[in-house]
């Protein structure tokens, strides 16, 4: 009899195949695009929302092909249901966001919307799912107002979110704390919905961990901002002992490129703990980073090192000619959630019933380590899931980058979900 892990090479194997022989004829999608099964052979339809265009189209099209691995993998299960999936480009706007799932819910007969990059977009749409009572399945956007503030019952998501990453990022500064003695803290971030609640989740786990701290700085500057020398110069007029940042892709990239010019990274490590270990980011650092980065993201190429997440990359490499942003393990995890889902229920049009399977539902994912499964907290309706924090090393595993992140501090999943008491309070302030 042949042993269960050789079974599952071979099973891998087949799904590399099967998605380089797709890979052959893909072009990078522009505007509308339609994956899986027909609408006569559908069992669902899935509308997401990503950008496809400007600053951030990287990650929509990332979000697309971990979705044909994610099709991919499925068709090779007889008892999986048949996914058909309608992806468009939201824009990153919020208003053509709303009005582009509204003709998904009328127009296409979509049972599910997914996707969304921007908090601001993802937020937006969440409310159109829940006025219009339809699931939605978060993959990608992650202010934490999203399951707390402005949770609702038709609301999923299924990446990590600011809560558990800065509730990391707050312990591992803690223990920076005990090495050096840091004092001084300011905080970097876009001036939208997603940094604006980033920098509220760090200072929250910090005081829920009893750091002491002052703050030397907030700085805000605009989504997708092109030049960010007044902000360096700040800084190095009135240097804190860290800086953490929450700026995301190319937003990220421009000011490591800005700060290079200048010794600001000689004069305060800079912690990225939600964005910055993404692998857009790494390719960009090249073969000598700045000194001092302390960077994690939803997902890592080399964390965990794992079978399973080695496959998901090969699979993602083999179709696509590229390694993945963290945004396709996210919709790749969007995918499989939904098919487990419809496989329990049956009946996708059954929404109480597709409720239930959700909340509470475990998937096993390629950001899972070993001996630990992802699952759905049935109360925030936020996927749990473990975080790792590391620096910049020298590696050539996936090129073209020179660097990949080591010298890990990984934080367990249960450590990091926000109490009953949070919660609580968050939910206290909800939006009529």
């Amino acid at each position: 009899m042949m042993c269960r892990g050789k079974l599952a090479g071979l099973f891998w194997l087949f799904i590399g195949l099967l998605v380089a022989g797709q890979g052959a004829a893909a072009t990078e999608p522009v505007g509308r695009v339609e994956l899986g099964a027909s609408a006569a052979e559908a069992d669902v339809t899935v509308a997401c929302m990503y950008p496809m265009t400007g600053r951030p189209a990287s990650y929509g099209r990332d979000s697309i092909t971990g979705i044909k691995v994610a099709l991919a993998e499925l068709a090779q299960q007889p008892d999986a249901p048949k996914l058909r999936v309608i992806v468009d480009d939201s824009r990153s706007k919020a208003s053509f966001a709303v009005q582009m799932a509204e003709n998904f819910i009328e127009t296409d007969q979509a049972d599910i919307l997914c996707g969304m990059v921007s908090s601001g977009v993802g937020l937006a749409v969440s409310r159109v799912a829940r006025d219009r009572r339809i699931i939605m399945i978060g993959t990608d956007h992650a202010s934490s107002r999203s399951v707390l503030e402005e949770g609702h019952r038709y609301y999923f998501r299924v990446s990590s979110d600011t809560w558990y990453s800065h509730a990391a990022g707050a312990r591992y500064l803690r223990e920076l704390q005990a090495e050096t003695g840091w004092r001084t803290l300011a905080f970097l971030g876009p001036d939208y919905e997603y940094g604006r609640v980033a920098w509220r989740d760090l200072r929250q786990a910090l005081d829920m961990l009893g750091v002491a701290y002052q703050i030397a700085g907030q700085y805000w500057p605009k989504l997708y901002e092109p030049d960010y020398t007044l902000y360096i110069q700040s800084l190095l007029e009135s240097p804190p002992d860290i800086l953490v940042t929450a700026l995301w892709g190319g937003d990220f990239n421009a000011f490591i490129e800005q700060a290079r010019t200048t010794n600001l990274f000689r004069k305060m490590p800079v912690a990225n703990f939600d964005t910055g270990g993404n692998y857009d980011t790494l390719v960009a650092l090249g073969q000598n980073p700045p000194p001092g980065l302390i960077l994690s993201a939803r997902h890592h190429l080399n964390w965990p090192d794992t079978e399973r997440n080695r496959r998901f990359v090969q699979a993602f490499h083999d179709l696509s000619g590229r390694y993945p942003s963290y945004s396709a393990q996210g919709a790749y995890a969007g995918m499989l959630v939904i098919a487990k889902a419809v496989g329990m229920v049956g009946d996708v049009s059954d929404t109480d019933a597709m409720i239930k399977a959700l909340e509470g539902l475990e998937i096993e994912l390629p950001k899972d380590p070993e001996g630990f499964t992802s699952y759905i907290d049935a109360e925030t309706h936020q996927i749990v899931q473990a975080q790792a924090i590391g620096r910049p090393v020298a590696s050539d595993r996936y090129p073209p980058t020179r660097v990949m992140l080591g010298e890990w501090v990984v934080y367990e999943a249960e450590l990091l979900k926000p109490s009953p008491e949070l919660v609580q309070r968050r939910r206290g302030n909800r939006t009529p």
